[in-house]
């Protein structure tokens, strides 16, 4: 049943799928057999079909909310491609790419832009400074269009945590700067295809970074042992106020939600992959208790 565990995840987030996109996230190798899937669960009337969308349950306004998702979503793209070709100017950043809902087709009032950076090894807390302090000073601390809060360094570009929620957010990214270096992060994710085997990233149209003059020079100024130590003081100043700022949450959930390690910066304080992960599970329980269908649960 590997689409139901598809449709139940995207119902997360009211975001009805296509027969297509569907089996883009399954192991099927034919279309054929995704499609006799999701007939078989509409028969059964776990799935209802409207239109082209295939839908969990009763929410039929689903589909009208993704729809108009969708139309501002192409807006907002445009908008990401210019922030990202900015980003990938500042000094010591190396590809930049879109995450988020927007990664996935969707963007509403409520919506941010996401973006995942990639840094050059040893300054990736001197590069998020850098990009905070423009937020902070330039933008007044607006996350609307310029919401920057994973960083990982060229070095170590395997993403650790390896379940549902990041092998999807490893499908849906859009890379937009740093062609090379997301040939590089890619190849070093095929952990993906566990999850899904079709997963084949795109990158014809991304363009590799280049740096103004001034860019130029500020990496220059910082490739030394000064840069080095200044980096690592950005660092201890970010945790020290994390810690004091999120000290209700456990070590545990501070680690994966807020890791900050010197090639890994997270900032995700709701920490959103365990909330998806633990309510995917109980839309998997859902499912056992009232179809007598039993899935496997995901893992944080």
């Amino acid at each position: 049943m590997e689409t139901l565990k598809t449709i139940l995840y995207f119902s997360i987030f009211r975001y009805p799928l296509k027969l297509e996109e569907i089996h883009s996230y399954t192991n099927y190798e034919h279309l054929s057999d995704t499609e006799n899937e999701l007939t078989h669960l509409i028969h059964e009337k776990i799935l209802t079909k409207v239109d082209d969308f295939y839908v969990y349950g009763s929410d039929l306004d689903s589909v009208i909310k993704r729809l108009r998702g969708n139309l501002y979503a192409d807006r907002a793209l445009k908008k990401a491609r210019k922030k990202a070709r900015f980003i990938a100017k500042f000094p010591f950043v190396k590809a930049v790419g879109v995450s988020g809902s927007l990664s996935k087709g969707y963007y509403d009032s409520g919506s941010d832009i996401d973006f995942f950076v990639i840094t050059q090894p040893g300054k990736l807390w001197l590069c998020r400074t850098f990009l905070m302090l423009y937020k902070k000073i330039f933008l007044l601390n607006s996350r609307k269009y310029f919401c920057i809060n994973y960083f990982v360094a060229a070095n170590q570009l395997e993403i650790e945590e390896k379940n549902r929620f990041t092998a999807t957010e490893m499908k849906t990214l859009i890379p937009m700067q740093g062609k090379a270096v997301f040939e590089d992060f890619f190849r070093k994710n095929l952990w993906v295809n566990d999850y899904f085997n079709k997963f084949e990233p795109n990158l014809s149209a991304v363009p590799n970074t280049k740096k103004p003059f001034f860019t130029k020079s500020v990496e220059f100024a910082f490739s030394n042992p000064i840069g080095n130590g200044v980096d690592l003081v950005f660092k201890r100043i970010t945790i020290h106020k994390w810690k004091a700022k999120f000290r209700f949450m456990n070590d545990e959930d501070f680690k994966i939600a807020l890791k900050s390690t010197r090639n890994i910066s997270k900032h995700h304080p709701s920490h959103f992959q365990k909330k998806v992960i633990l309510a995917l599970n109980t839309k998997i329980e859902e499912v056992s208790d009232n179809y007598n269908i039993n899935l496997a649960k995901e893992h944080v």
